[in-house]
Formats: C-alpha cells, sequence, structure tokens
C-alpha cells in the first residue's frame, strides 16, 4: 500500500470539497489492485470495505459519511439524508444533498463521473453518466432535481471527471446513430477512423443546454491512463469513485 489518495481533495465553491481516485493506495489485491471502490465487481467485500475507510479518512470524513448508489444506467435521482449512509444503496445514478458532511459518490471504470455544487443553495450533487445514462438524460435530470430544491443553473458549478475518450471509444455505427440522434456532440471518429462516442463532450453539451456555464473537465482518458480502472482496457477490474461534499 502507498497512499490513499494521490491528490487532496479540491474546491468547488467555498466550503465544498470534490475529488476522483485513482487505482493506487489501497488493499485489493489483483486484478482490482488496489484502491477499488466498487463491492459488486468480484473483489474481496473486506478490502473495499478498508478501502472506502482509507478514501473517507484520508478526505476528513467520518467512513459512516459516504453515500453510494446502485448504479443502474438511469435516470433516477434521489435526495440523501443523514439516513442514507449505512444503509442499502438507493437504486439510482444521480444524488443530491444539501446535508454537510455528507460525501455523495459516484462509482466508474470508464463511464463519466460528473459532480455539481451551487455553493449559494448549499447544494451537491453527483450523476454517474454512461452512454445509456447520456442519451436518457442523468445528467439535465440532476441539475433539474437541484433547481427544484432550490439552485440555480447558472450558479451551478460542474467538474467532469476522467472517462474513456472518444479516440478510444469504439462502436458499433448503429449505436453511434443512436446516441448521435439524441445528443449530437458526443459524435466522433476513433484514432482508427472508427464510429466513436465522446461521452464527455454529450455531458458537456447537456450541462450547456441546461445552463450550467461553469464547467472543469479532467482531460484524462481511463483507457490510456494505467493508474486509472477501465473496464474496456482490462475487463475484471476495479472502480474509482468521484465524491463531492459540503464541508461541515
Amino acid at each position: 500500500m502507498t497512499r490513499p489518495l494521490a491528490q487532496a481533495p479540491a474546491e468547488l465553491g467555498a466550503g465544498i470539497r470534490y475529488l476522483f481516485t485513482d487505482r493506487d493506495g489501497g488493499r485489493s489485491r489483483p486484478p482490482y489492485q488496489s484502491l477499488n471502490l466498487g463491492p459488486a465487481v468480484g473483489d474481496d467485500p473486506a478490502d473495499v470495505a478498508a478501502n472506502r475507510r482509507l478514501v473517507a479518512e484520508a478526505c476528513g470524513l467520518d467512513p459512516g459519511a459516504l453515500a453510494w448508489m446502485r448504479q443502474v444506467h438511469g435516470t433516477a435521482v434521489r435526495y440523501a439524508d443523514q439516513h442514507w449512509p449505512g444503509q442499502e444503496p438507493e437504486q439510482c445514478d444521480a444524488v443530491f444533498t444539501d446535508r454537510p458532511g455528507l460525501a455523495l459518490s459516484v462509482l466508474v471504470a470508464d463511464c463519466v463521473p460528473v459532480l455539481l455544487a451551487d455553493p449559494q443553495a448549499r447544494l451537491v450533487g453527483a450523476a454517474h453518466a454512461g452512454r445509456e445514462g447520456l442519451v436518457a438524460g442523468v445528467v439535465p435530470a440532476l441539475v433539474a432535481a437541484m433547481t427544484a430544491a432550490g439552485g440555480r443553473p447558472d450558479r451551478i458549478r460542474a467538474a467532469i471527471g476522467p472517462a474513456i475518450c472518444g479516440g478510444c471509444y469504439e462502436v458499433p455505427a448503429e449505436m453511434q446513430a443512436r446516441v448521435a440522434a439524441t445528443v449530437p456532440s458526443a459524435r466522433c471518429r476513433t484514432r482508427a477512423g472508427t464510429a466513436g462516442l465522446d461521452i464527455r463532450a454529450g455531458v458537456q453539451a447537456q450541462l450547456a443546454a441546461a445552463g450550467v456555464r461553469s464547467v472543469s473537465r479532467d482531460p484524462r482518458c481511463t483507457r490510456e491512463t494505467a493508474d486509472l480502472f477501465s473496464y474496456r482496457r482490462d475487463g475484471t477490474t476495479g472502480r474509482a469513485a468521484g465524491l463531492v461534499w459540503l464541508e461541515p
């Protein structure tokens, strides 16, 4: 084991912290080495639990204050309160809260982790945007839910995390056409000149259409970056996380 976090949490507004984990510094053994945070990929549950504790402690959070989702590539958005941690994860692909000290967590291994914050309304949100979630509109659904709770799209700040890039994400031409019919910005060509999808570009376009003006984007490709988990590259592998929380 080396260290639980490669980088310290960054700010997504005053009193709002976020980070994207990598694969180093945990206790999981191959092929999940080592900071696997996903419990449903075949890893030892004790190692996953230990890794989650390491991340929480490195962020200065109570290990019981991480809110995980049971992600299903849908558009359900849930509100997380103090009763969420420690319970069976809710089935959803987006979550938001106004509870300080409660870290919202999204698991990925090529899909796009999207973290949102409205510093004035004191709201934070997290979404899991894969190909199907992009088409269904999970990120706009999260923006709408946060807006209904008192946020404003023009105040919301977004952080788009590492994901597979369009140059690496080859798909059948029929699949590309289906996705691009709903989200044209996701259409791209791979480095091999074949049909591809750029999910991050699609998410960024959806955020802009929803009125979100402040967007940062991690440029790393999960498939090309050895210290990030990638299902497309490795098949059996672990899951990284994007986390966002209001400081107590």
